[in-house]
């Protein structure tokens, strides 16, 4: 299948001027910056380098090290705090009503989140069988993994392993399915693997908690293991991370957990880790 290039649905945000947007704004159009804006875009940006300063230099594991230090070091949200934190963390920026539902890709009001059959609930982009950490407070609630998805697709995707090909999934436009895999459509290719390689170096075991790791398999079950890696490099390299990922990792790190996706802020560590 060829991977078409993502379309970010606000384009022309700039990067250095996130940490500007308050956690329940939309997404606005953009505006010529004013000189005062030009120099708190600048503070914003020093403050996400000072953040990972434990880090700079490294390579290997000695980075993934560094950078599970860091982000450790977190607040918790409850699993059902999870859904108002959804409603605010992937706001359509279109539609402050509505959230994007992630596999899917579309634009749902935020009052249908349920069981029903056209509602949207909690994705658990890694499944939360892949280390049998369920909904517990930890891996089973944290907002850097979790997005809203349609009831109906997110049980086809169910525990899968990420690959391509397969049959088209119904409410999933460009998403395909199998019978031990899941590809997402292609605008969101990237935003899956960037999750699931934030959950391999926040969760290494040392906080009671299944030690979290890549392969390069699919069919892993309820092991701690989570594939493919050779195709989520690529994922990650061939959608980057977009205006509407970047907010939400603002949001999260302003207003919820204080921490932070590194591979968001600087893709290039997914190479010089894995």
């Amino acid at each position: 299948m060829r991977i078409s290039p993502r379309t970010p649905w606000v384009a022309g945000l700039a990067v250095a001027a996130l940490a500007l947007i308050p956690a329940t704004a939309s997404a606005g159009p953009q505006r010529t910056a004013a000189p005062h804006a030009d120099a708190a875009a600048t503070t914003g940006a020093t403050s996400v380098d000072a953040y990972y300063a434990a880090a700079e230099g490294k390579t290997g594991a000695a980075l993934k090290t560094a950078l599970h230090n860091i982000i450790k070091n977190q607040s918790t949200v409850t699993y059902d705090g999870v859904w108002n934190a959804l409603k605010v963390t992937d706001q359509d920026p279109a539609n402050p009503n509505n959230v994007i539902l992630v596999y899917s890709g579309r634009s749902q009001s935020k009052s249908t989140n349920g069981g029903g059959a056209n509602d949207w609930n909690r994705e658990h982009v890694w499944a939360k069988s892949h280390g049998d950490f369920g909904t517990v407070t930890g891996p089973g609630t944290d907002l850097h993994h979790l997005r809203p998805e349609d009831v109906t697709v997110n049980s086809t995707r169910g525990n899968k392993d990420f690959d391509m090909g397969g049959s088209p999934v119904a409410e999933a436009p460009g998403s395909f399915t199998d019978s031990d895999s899941f590809e997402p459509r292609d605008a969101v290719k990237g935003d899956v693997a960037r999750m699931l390689l934030y959950m391999a170096v926040r969760y290494d075991g040392g906080d009671g908690f299944a030690d979290l790791e890549m392969n390069d398999k699919v069919n892993n079950g309820t092991a701690p293991l989570f594939g493919r890696i050779s195709l989520l490099k690529q994922w990650s390299r061939q959608d980057p991370p977009d205006a509407f990922e970047q907010r939400r990792n603002q949001v999260i790190f302003d207003t919820y957990q204080h921490n932070r996706n590194p591979f968001i802020d600087h893709p290039e560590w997914v190479d010089s880790i894995w």
